[in-house]
């Protein structure tokens, strides 16, 4: 499985670009009604981010961004699909309004992190690998390894965009030079050289590895870790779909997201079911997918995705998803919460008495018996 994701990186990423302008960030951790539960209006839950323009291109390195002024169905979380080349780094920078999720799909790379403690990690990553930033955190991304490291970063809101993150070259390019000399202790010359705009793709040298075995105080980390192995979990088995989650639970430190990894087989469908407390946001990597959204009323939608799409389904609505390819399909997937939720329609209908549903639907009492017959209750 390992080997067949890393083989499918091309299809899942695309051509062209996307122009996005600066949103409105919303109230942190703003709820807001299922789109059409009081319009009437149906709005689309697909995007195609691997088809999209590039927003930045630069030096080997590119990403492509889906937010509320693409996508704008996605109120509650953003995605970036990023490149970099060889030793390039995607400079220091940290986001004010968005802790980060990410998923490495291919390649290696090497990221950095502090707190508001002053605890530092340096950790190297790999395909199946994710970390998890809160929101403020300063960090960096440099790719290892001798080819191009991609991988999917999404954000807790979907009002925020990567264009407009905090890096450290816009700060000190536009900070006098006689108060950096008063912070830094240094001569003002010293800084005379320095970029004076945003570097945001930085190429340079591929780093040498860690050391395996780090020298005693050494280290200065956090409480947790930021690196999850989540290829490597043993997955849920479900009839014909495997899932891999990884939430608060099993990732202390990513306290306001939920990520998984979600494999169908072909004709297989994962169930009817929804999730009370967030909003999901599903790439795509392989396969051909139909996903249909339910939002009351009688509304409901149906989209086809595949390599390079974004679904995206709101807090509470009803969803299903089948496999309508001849080959796996193979997504990430990622909520807006850090505890994972989910009630599905079969276990749901399950749970109460054929009486009580013969009831609801004024259908005949056997008719229940036989279906919970059929599901091997």
């Amino acid at each position: 499985m390992d080997v067949s994701r890393r083989g499918i990186v091309a299809g899942a990423l695309g051509a062209g670009g996307l122009t996005l302008a600066q949103a409105t960030p919303s109230p942190a951790n703003a709820q807001s009604p299922p789109p059409a539960a009081t319009t009437g209006a149906i709005p689309n839950f697909a995007f195609n981010l691997g088809g999209a323009p590039l927003g930045k291109n630069k030096a080997g390195c590119w990403s492509r961004e889906a937010n509320v002024t693409e996508f704008p169905v996605s109120t509650g979380l953003a995605g970036v699909l990023m490149s970099l080349a060889p030793g390039a780094l995607r400079e220091l920078h940290w986001h004010a309004n968005a802790a980060e999720w990410a998923y490495v799909i291919s390649g290696h790379c090497r990221i950095t992190v502090i707190d508001p403690q002053f605890n530092s990690e340096t950790s190297d990553f790999g395909p199946g690998d994710v970390w998890y930033f809160p929101r403020g955190f300063g960090h960096s991304i440099q790719a290892t390894g001798g080819q191009d490291c991609v991988f999917l970063l999404i954000f807790d809101s979907g009002y925020f965009s990567e264009y407009s993150t905090f890096s450290i070259s816009d700060w000190i390019g536009h900070t006098p030079p006689d108060v950096l000399a008063k912070a830094f202790g240094a001569p003002a010359a010293t800084f005379a050289n320095f970029p004076k705009d945003e570097v945001y793709f930085a190429p340079g040298p591929v780093p040498p590895p860690l050391p395996p075995d780090p020298a005693a105080a050494s280290l200065s980390m956090g409480p947790f870790p930021h690196r999850y192995h989540l290829l490597a979990q043993k997955p849920k088995e479900l009839p014909g779909v495997q899932l891999r989650i990884v939430s608060e639970k099993e990732f202390p430190i990513s306290s306001t997201m939920t990520g998984a990894l979600m494999d169908i087989s072909p004709g297989a469908l994962r169930t009817l079911h929804w999730h009370p407390n967030a909003d999901e946001w599903q790439y795509y990597l392989s396969g051909h997918a139909r996903m249909t959204v339910f939002l009351s009323q009688g509304k409901a939608s149906t989209v086809e995705l595949g390599p390079g799409y974004v679904g995206y389904v709101p807090r509470g609505c009803g969803h299903y998803i089948e496999n309508i390819g001849n080959d796996e399909v193979h997504a990430v997937v990622a909520f807006n919460s850090g505890e994972y939720q989910e009630i599905s329609l079969t276990e749901w209908m399950a749970s109460n008495s054929p009486q009580l549903l013969a009831t609801n639907f004024s259908q005949p009492e056997s008719v229940f018996v036989q279906l919970a017959k059929s599901a091997g209750r």
